[in-house]
């Protein structure tokens, strides 16, 4: 078997800047998966090309900065994950890539209420509002994803992920605070290609992925996609008989490629995604005193009512949820993507259209006990992008210069209906009324709200080679943005008459005290200029020291979810609208390779602070369905961050990456209280939090991995018996907006196993374990409504096993 070799090329008329290209020695060049149909192309031992890449360091092409660049020459903090490693890995999803980058946050209790984090900033953790922007942005082939709910489907056809930390915004169409996750996806090819994937393992899981494409003419090229993941839950409802937080997803995207010219590629791509699982529930964790009466809080409520919980042990992975759950999620949409070579530089338009169709059921209560009998905000999204940019590469300048337009309809429709046991939970049972289950049984809130979202910016970013090793790198960002909401709540008693604010009758202030009519209509715009400073120098032929400050900002944005009311029951509108982030980064770092380039230390370090903070608060009442967003006066992050990664020889290669993270709120003196804290008559409307950590944010996070290999030859086919390994490691985290001393999230690792045999003719199969040890830890953990001292949790993935076979062709 001949030494691993790898060269890299620049194909001129690739749709896309090619990010990674790998090729088996027993093929044709162009089968190269991420191939675009060039007669020149990549060629590597197929053995090492299904673990090359990613984490395993490597000469990695990169895309960060809209050009072909190797990583190692990006003056950004990066981490780049290949298609293999996703495979390999089993990392399948965002969710799934944290294993795999350590300063990457991710937290769903569903698809909607997700939040994607770098370094602890991106989203306010809790419940989502439509009305505030994501400060990670997420990129597919060049488009903006505005809604997060993509981050839960499975990567389909994915040639390589690259996690962008700090602002991105002097180089991408929307503006992001906290960083970028770049998707690239395979390209058609004129040269016949495929790849078929095929995985089952125990909770009954089982995953098919295919993908093929070639030539339909000279000048036409085609691809198609295809992936479908089906698993059994982790929970068992003892409530239905079933297993909840189960997945099913499918997926399937297609692509033309036309190439009248050399210098001309345009390519028409379309794909639709759905979700359709048994989700999302939670279990009984442990409760905690709250300033409420003892006879309001959880112990009391539920022996009042005979209620007992299926386990106190969250790893008996048991609950009684009795209402409706679903999480029916889709998205998709169309994109064409023009590449023209203009000789000096590229023009570049991208052009698309996404909807995201979000049907959910829910129970939150979080008990088996009638008391939210529905939850349910279906929402429906369209999107429209244009962006076009014009790259220009010269001896001495390069620069980058573009415009982006977005424009955004979201349109909800919300229910949430109590209930025969409400009365009793809900009530102060010192109230006759507390006994009356008719009082609240049937009470129902409507809500209808839209947002309309347009963004329009001017950005552009300059690149002066001051002499043969230093270069300043300049960036600014003009950017306009205006929102337009409309929030309606209507009440309605079980008899279907309306409760409205004027009632003053003992029943129907009972039933104001849960739900309050409100109906407002926020606005909001802003002119908004940005601006970056990068400069990098080539200490050594292996050794990039840069150093960057940004002045960013994340846009304002409006409360869709409803607002805070006065003691006469009108909205609050001063708390209609929130303030743009104001946003200052300052970051220092090294990228050294060493060993003839066989080994590669990073290492950078950071700090960002934020004025006007958008936090997500809640003030733990049944009426408020979902929370509402407020400025924080001053939130912190700073930290240090390394990649490591070194390849002695082709039968060994072994990475290790960490990030420690500090990021606190500096002030926030009006945050609402921690459950401990709120409840009392006597407890204080809010608290400073000042000081303390922000939520789901690890101080200390690692991912660690090595790989093995030893030629051989199995029933007449030369190939490579390997082992391989992955391990994460992440510290204690908050759980809640205000740190709580219940809601403490352990800190964990987890190690995963995969050993196997892969050919030189494309042919890998390999078994694998998840979580090998059966590590019990929680993903998550809720506050349930009313200050009554429950709290619930999503246990994470017990130990899962199972075998995969790829092959390619």
């Amino acid at each position: 078997m001949t030494a691993n070799r790898v060269t890299f090329c620049r194909l001129a008329a690739a749709p896309i800047p090619l990010t990674l290209l790998f090729a088996f020695a027993a093929q044709p060049a162009s089968a190269a998966e991420g191939a675009t149909g060039d007669d020149t192309a990549a060629t590597v031992d197929d053995a090492a090309a299904q673990a090359e890449g990613g984490s395993y360091g490597g000469e990695i092409v990169v895309t960060a900065r809209r050009r072909q660049e190797t990583a190692q020459d990006v003056p950004i903090a990066i981490s780049v994950v290949s298609g293999d490693q996703i495979d390999n890995t089993g990392s399948f999803n965002v969710g799934r890539l944290t294993q795999l980058a350590p300063a990457l946050q991710f937290y769903s209790s569903n698809p909607r209420n997700t939040a994607v984090n770098i370094r602890g900033i991106g989203a306010p953790f809790g419940l989502t509002n439509d009305g505030i922007e994501q400060g990670v942005g997420i990129y597919v082939d060049d488009v903006y994803y505005a809604r997060v709910a993509s981050s839960t489907f499975d990567f389909l056809d994915v040639a390589q992920i690259e996690v962008l930390r700090g602002p991105q915004g002097t180089l991408y169409g929307k503006n992001t605070t906290a960083g970028a996750i770049n998707i690239t996806t395979n390209q058609p090819s004129f040269d016949f290609e495929g790849k078929t994937e095929l995985s089952i393992g125990n909770l009954n899981f089982k995953q098919a992925k295919a993908a093929i494409s070639g030539p339909l003419s000279d000048t036409l090229a085609a691809r198609i996609a295809v992936s479908a993941t089906s698993r059994r839950g982790t929970i068992y409802n003892v409530t239905t008989d079933r297993w909840i937080q189960s997945q099913d997803n499918i997926g399937v995207r297609g692509q033309l490629l036309w190439r009248p010219t050399d210098n001309l590629d345009v390519t028409l791509a379309a794909d639709w995604n759905r979700q359709a699982a048994v989700c999302c529930g939670s279990v009984f964790v442990r409760t905690g005193a709250t300033q409420r009466p003892l006879n309001r809080q959880f112990a009391a409520l539920a022996a009042a009512q005979g209620y007992v919980v299926p386990s106190t042990d969250p790893y008996d992975r048991r609950t009684d949820l009795d209402a409706n759950l679903n999480a029916g999620n889709e998205i998709g949409g169309v994109a064409l993507r023009a590449k023209w070579d203009l000789g000096p530089g590229t023009l570049t338009s991208v052009t698309a259209w996404r909807y995201w169709d979000w049907q959910p059921e829910n129970d939150r209560d979080f008990t088996g006990l009638p008391i939210v009998t529905k939850s349910q905000n279906p929402s429906q999204q369209d999107q429209f992008t244009q962006e076009l940019r014009y790259n220009y590469s010269g001896d001495r300048f390069d620069f980058v210069v573009g415009g982006f337009l977005f424009h955004q309809r979201i349109d909800t429709q919300g229910t949430e209906q109590h209930g025969a046991a409400s009365s009793r939970w809900t009530l102060n049972p010192s109230s006759a009324l507390s006994n009356d289950p008719s009082v609240l049984d049937g009470l129902i809130a409507i809500n209808t709200q839209y947002l309309k979202n347009t963004s329009a910016a001017l950005f552009g970013q300059f690149s002066w080679k001051l002499g043969d090793r230093l270069t300043i790198q300049p960036g600014v960002r003009l950017n306009y943005d205006k929102k337009d909401g409309f929030y309606q709540r209507l009440v309605f008693a079980g008899d279907r008459s309306p409760v409205t604010a004027n009632l003053t009758d003992a029943v129907s202030l009972a039933r104001l005290g849960v739900f309050t009519p409100q109906e407002y209509a926020p606005s909001f715009s802003d002119w908004n200029f940005s601006y970056d400073l990068t400069a990098s120098f080539q200490a050594g032929r292996e050794i990039l020291l840069y150093a960057t400050y940004a002045k960013t900002f994340k846009s304002g944005g409006i409360n869709q979810n409803g607002v805070p009311q006065d003691a006469a029951g009108a909205p609050l509108l001063a708390a209609a609208t929130i303030k743009p982030e104001s946003v200052r980064h300052y970051e220092a770092g090294v990228k050294a390779e060493f060993w003839d380039r066989r080994g590669t230390l990073n290492l950078s370090i950071f700090r960002t602070d934020i004025k006007d903070y958008q936090a997500n608060v809640n003030n733990g009442q049944f009426g408020v369905l979902r929370g509402y967003l407020a400025n924080a006066g001053q939130v912190r992050t700073q930290g240090v961050e390394t990649d490591f990664s070194i390849r002695p020889s082709d039968r060994f290669r072994a990475y290790a990456n960490g990030a420690y993270t500090d990021a606190k709120y500096v002030r926030f003196v009006d945050a609402p209280c921690p459950p401990e804290l709120a409840g009392g008559a006597s407890s204080p409307p809010n608290c400073d939090i000042s000081g303390q950590r922000l939520p789901g944010v690890s101080k200390w996070a690692f991912s660690f991995g090595a790989e093995a290999n030893s030629e051989a030859s199995l029933f007449g086919q030369d190939g490579q018996f390997y082992l391989g390994y992955d391990g994460s490691y992440r510290s204690n985290f908050s759980s809640n907006a205000s740190p709580s001393a219940y809601t403490w999230v352990s800190g964990y690792s987890l190690s995963n196993f995969r050993a196997g045999f892969r050919t030189d003719a494309g042919l890998d199969v390999f078994a694998w374990v998840r979580n090998a040890f059966d590590k019990n830890y929680i993903d998550q953990l809720f506050v349930g409504p009313g200050n009554t001292g429950l709290i619930t949790g999503l246990p994470g993935d017990p130990r899962t096993w199972g075998g995969t076979i790829k092959a390619r062709f």
